[in-house]
């Protein structure tokens, strides 16, 4: 459902603006590049967090903190619990 937003911008920032959207550009209108900036943006973050994730996920695996897996992703997550419990020990 689409949502209107309004901004106030700068001189700069509109000139800017304007300048990527019209003919001659990718963007039709404004608001187009400005969806697009926004779209590239919430990419970026998701992209980090996964990042994040991963490497999160090799630093429990260099110190040790991981549990074969049998097929069962229940059992491996019982199995993980209790040795999180234990210290990984």
């Amino acid at each position: 459902m689409p949502s209107t937003l309004n901004l106030s911008l700068t001189d700069e920032l509109r000139a800017f603006v304007d300048a990527q959207s019209g003919d001659g550009t990718l963007f039709a209108n404004p608001s187009e590049f400005v969806r697009n900036v926004l779209r590239e943006h919430k990419a970026r973050q998701e992209a980090a967090q996964m990042r994040d994730g991963i490497l999160e996920g090799f630093q429990d695996v260099l110190a040790g903190r991981v549990v074969e897996f049998n097929g069962r992703l229940e059992d491996a997550r019982k199995e993980a619990d209790r040795r999180e419990k234990r210290g990984w020990k």
